[in-house]
C-alpha cells in the first residue's frame, strides 16, 4: 500500500506541474512559434477538464492512504483547497473568472496540490522509517 500511496503523490504532482506548464509556457509558446497551434487541438476548457479528472481521484486516494500512515488531517486540508481552486477554475473558467482569473486560480491549485501531495509524501516516509 505505501508504493501505490507513493506512486499516487508523485503522479498527482506530475499532473499538477503539468497544468502549471500548460498555463504558463504554452500561449508563450504559441505566441513565438504561431506553426505550432495547429498542433494543440485540444481545447483550453477540455485540457482543464482532463487534469481535473485524472487529478481528482489520483489525489483522495493518496490522501486517504497518507493519513492512515501519518494521520495529519494538515496535508488533508492543503491539498483540498489545491483541488477546490482546481474544480473553481474549471467550473467557473473564462465566464466567470476571465482569462487571467481561470490562469492564476488553476495555478495556485496545481502549486499547492503539488505541495501538498510532497508534504504527504514526506510525511508517510518519515513515518514509514520510524516503523
Amino acid at each position: 500500500m505505501a508504493k501505490l500511496q507513493i506512486l499516487s503523490d508523485k503522479l498527482a504532482i506530475g499532473f499538477s506541474m503539468v497544468c502549471v506548464v500548460h498555463c504558463l509556457v504554452l500561449p508563450i509558446l504559441l505566441i513565438l512559434l504561431p506553426p505550432l497551434s495547429g498542433l494543440f487541438a485540444l481545447d483550453d476548457e477540455m485540457f482543464h477538464q482532463w487534469v481535473l479528472y485524472a487529478v481528482l481521484p489520483i489525489s483522495i486516494a493518496a490522501l486517504i492512504m497518507g493519513y492512515l500512515r501519518h494521520r495529519s488531517y494538515k496535508v488533508f486540508v492543503v491539498v483540498s483547497i489545491g483541488l477546490t481552486l482546481i474544480i473553481l477554475s474549471t467550473t467557473l473558467g473564462h465566464d466567470l473568472l476571465g482569462e487571467t482569473g481561470e490562469v492564476v486560480i488553476s495555478i495556485l491549485g496545481s502549486v499547492i496540490i503539488a505541495y501538498g501531495h510532497f508534504r504527504n509524501y514526506q510525511l508517510s516516509s518519515a513515518r514509514h522509517e520510524t516503523q
